[in-house]
C-alpha cells in the first residue's frame, strides 16, 4: 500500500495525468469531428465515382455487344462454307472466299476502334485470316495469331461469350462463335478497354484495374505488388491499406464478359477536398499526440530503457548466453550500480560453469577409456579356448594360421586406444576376426562385405563393427545350419552427412524379450556379463557424438539386423570401386 501511494503521489505521474485530463477530451472531440467529416466526403466521392465507373462500363459493354453482333453476322456468311472441311472444294474457290472475307473484316475493323483484330480460323486448311490493327511488328502480330490458333486447337472456348485470355506476353478479351469447324471471332487488348477511364482523375496513385471474377488483377500487377495491395472479393466500396496510402476500392462486374472493373482512389486525393478548419483540427490533434509521445519518450529514456536492458539481458541469460553484459553507459546512479553488480554476477557464473564443464569432460574421457579397455580382454578368453581346442586335436597347421590371425587381431586391439580409427582398419580387423572364427567353426557360416572404397577414410569408433559381428557369432551361429553374415556400408542420399553401417545375418534373430529391451534403450547385461558389447557400443556412441547425431537400431528381418548411423566429414571421402 505504501508503495502504491508513493507512485501515485510522484510529481511525474501527477503532471502526466493533468496533461492527459486537459488534452484527451479535446483530442477526442477533434478526432471524432475529423473522422465524421472524412467519412462523409469519402462516401460522396465513392458514390460519384461509382456512377462514373458504371457509365464507362456501360459504354464498353455497348462496344462489346456491337462487336459480338458483327461476329455473329459474320459467322453466318455463305463464304464460310468454302472454308469448312470439304474435299470437293477447289483451291481457287478457297482463295477467292478468303480474299472476300479478309476485305469484309478489314473494313469492319476500321470502324471498330477498340478491336485489335477480327479473325477467321479454318483448321481444315490450318489457316488464320485476321486484321492487323495491333502490334508494332509483323513478328508480334504473327506470335499473337499463333497463340490464338493454339488456343482454338487445344482448349474449349465458350461459344458466343467474351472471355479473358492470358497470352504469353499480353492479356486479351476474346470472343468466338463456332460455325461447324470454322471459328469466327475478335480479340481486344485489355489496355484498350480501360482507355475511357484514363479521363477520370483518380490522382497520382489512382488506377483503373481489370480483374478476373475472383478479383485476380489482369493489369497493373506491378503497381499492386509495389503498394502491397490485395483485392478482396467484394463488390461493395471498401477501404484497403497500401504501402504509400489508403485506397477506396470500387468494383463493377461486366455482364458481357468474365471480368470486373475496379477503381483504386487514393484517400489522399479525397482528403484534399476537406475544409481548412478540419485540417487545422487534425494538426492540433497530431500536435497534442506528439507532445504526449515526447513526454512518454522522455520518461522511457530515463527509466524504461535501463529496465528493458536488464530484462533483455536476463532473458538471454535464461537461454544460456553467459556472454551477455549490460552496457556501462552513463545513467542514473542506481542503474549504474545494478549494471555493475549484474555484470560481476554473470562473470562469476561463467567461470563456475567452465569449471563444472571441464570436470564433466574429464569424467567422460575417463569413462570412454574404461569402455574401450573393457573390450580388449573380451575376446581374449575365447581366443585361448580356440588354440586349446586345436592343440587337443593336434592340428598344427590350423594352430599356425590361428596364431597369425590372433597376432593381427590383438595387434589391432592393443593399438585401438584412440577414440576413432579409419573404416578401412575396422573392416580389415573384422574380416580377420571372421577368418579366425572360420577356423574354429568350418562350414558353419559365410560372410560378405559390401563397401565402396570412398568410405575407407571415414572415421569410426574402434571395434564397433567387430563387436557386433562377434555378437552374431556368439548368439546367431547354429552348427546344424550354415548362416550368412552380411556387412554393408552405404549412404541413403548424396546430400546426407552420415553413413549407414548394417550388420545382418540369416540366423534366428533376436528373441522378443531381447528385441524389446534393446528398442526401449534399456541396458541388457546378464549376471555373467553377456551382451556387454552392445551396451558398450551404445554408450560409446553417446559419449563420442552430439545428441541425435549417431544412432543404433535393432530389428529382425531374415535374421538379426543391426543398423548404425554415423556422421562423417566430407574431407575424409576417397574415390574407388566397391569390394
Amino acid at each position: 500500500m505504501i508503495r502504491n501511494s508513493s507512485f501515485w503521489n510522484s510529481l511525474i505521474v501527477k503532471l502526466f495525468l493533468s496533461i492527459c485530463l486537459i488534452l484527451v477530451p479535446l483530442i477526442v472531440i477533434l478526432i471524432i469531428n475529423s473522422l465524421y467529416s472524412v467519412d462523409v466526403i469519402r462516401n460522396q466521392v465513392a458514390q460519384s465515382n461509382k456512377k462514373m465507373l458504371n457509365l464507362h462500363k456501360n459504354e464498353i459493354e455497348k462496344q462489346l455487344e456491337s462487336i459480338g453482333n458483327y461476329v455473329y453476322q459474320l459467322s453466318n456468311q455463305a463464304e464460310l462454307l468454302v472454308l469448312q472441311e470439304n474435299e470437293n472444294t477447289e483451291y481457287n474457290d478457297y482463295v477467292e472466299a478468303k480474299l472476300r472475307l479478309y476485305r469484309m473484316i478489314s473494313n469492319q475493323a476500321n470502324f471498330s476502334s477498340p478491336v485489335d483484330s477480327i479473325f477467321i480460323h479454318a483448321p481444315y486448311y490450318d489457316d488464320m485470316i485476321y486484321t492487323q490493327k495491333f502490334g508494332d511488328s509483323y513478328t508480334e502480330r504473327f506470335e499473337v495469331s499463333n497463340e490464338v490458333k493454339h488456343l482454338l486447337n487445344q482448349e474449349s472456348v465458350p461459344n458466343g461469350k467474351w472471355k479473358l485470355w492470358q497470352g504469353e506476353q499480353q492479356n486479351y478479351l476474346l470472343y468466338i462463335i463456332q460455325n461447324e469447324d470454322v471459328s469466327v471471332g475478335a480479340w481486344i487488348h485489355v489496355d484498350k478497354l480501360i482507355t475511357p477511364f484514363k479521363h477520370i482523375n483518380y490522382g497520382e496513385l489512382g488506377r483503373t484495374i481489370l480483374t478476373t471474377l475472383d478479383f485476380q488483377p489482369i493489369n497493373h500487377e506491378k503497381f499492386l505488388q509495389a503498394e502491397e495491395v490485395k483485392l478482396k472479393e467484394n463488390l461493395q466500396p471498401y477501404l484497403i491499406k497500401g504501402k504509400h496510402d489508403r485506397f477506396i476500392v470500387l468494383s463493377e462486374p461486366s455482364s458481357y464478359a468474365d471480368f470486373n472493373i475496379v477503381a483504386l482512389i487514393p484517400e489522399q486525393t479525397i482528403l484534399q477536398e476537406l475544409p481548412f478548419i478540419h485540417r487545422i483540427s487534425i494538426y492540433i490533434s497530431i500536435g497534442a499526440i506528439l507532445f504526449l509521445i515526447f513526454f512518454v519518450v522522455l520518461m522511457r529514456n530515463i527509466i524504461l530503457t535501463p529496465v528493458l536492458q536488464i530484462v533483455r539481458a536476463m532473458k538471454r541469460l535464461r537461454e544460456g548466453d553467459l556472454k551477455v553484459r549490460l552496457p556501462q553507459a552513463k545513467s542514473s546512479t542506481e542503474f549504474e550500480m545494478i549494471n555493475d553488480s549484474f555484470n560481476r554476477m554473470i562473470s562469476d557464473i561463467h567461470h563456475l560453469k567452465i569449471d563444472v564443464y571441464e570436470q564433466k569432460i574429464n569424467l567422460q574421457k575417463t569413462e570412454l577409456k574404461h569402455l574401450q579397455l573393457q573390450i580388449n580382454p573380451h575376446f581374449f578368453l575365447n581366443s585361448l579356448n580356440i588354440i586349446y581346442n586345436l592343440a587337443t586335436v593336434k592340428d598344427f597347421t590350423l594352430i599356425q594360421q590361428m596364431s597369425q590371425s590372433l597376432s593381427n587381431y590383438f595387434r589391432f586391439m592393443f593399438k585401438s586406444n584412440t577414440y576413432f580409427v579409419s573404416l578401412e582398419d575396422e573392416i580389415e580387423h573384422t574380416v580377420n576376426y571372421l577368418k579366425i572364427q572360420e577356423l574354429r567353426f568350418p562350414d558353419a557360416f559365410t560372410y560378405h562385405v559390401d563397401i565402396h572404397l570412398k568410405w575407407y577414410k571415414v572415421k569410426v569408433p574402434p571395434l564397433i563393427i567387430q563387436s557386433l559381428v562377434e555378437n552374431t557369432i556368439k548368439y546367431g551361429l547354429n552348427l546344424d545350419d550354415s548362416i550368412k553374415i552380411m556387412i554393408k556400408v552405404w549412404q541413403r542420399s548424396s546430400e546426407d552427412d552420415y553413413i549407414i553401417i548394417q550388420i545382418a545375418d540369416t540366423g534366428e534373430g533376436f528373441s522378443d524379450e531381447v528385441l524389446s529391451m534393446l528398442k526401449k534403450d534399456h541396458p541388457y547385461i546378464t549376471e555373467n556379463g553377456d551382451r556387454v558389447g552392445i551396451w558398450n557400443i551404445k554408450r560409446r556412441l553417446e559419449l563420442l557424438y552430439d545428441r541425435n547425431k549417431a544412432s543404433i537400431d535393432f530389428e529382425n528381418q531374415l535374421g538379426a539386423t543391426i543398423t548404425i548411423k554415423l556422421p562423417f566429414n566430407s574431407r575424409d571421402l576417397d574415390s574407388g570401386t566397391s569390394l
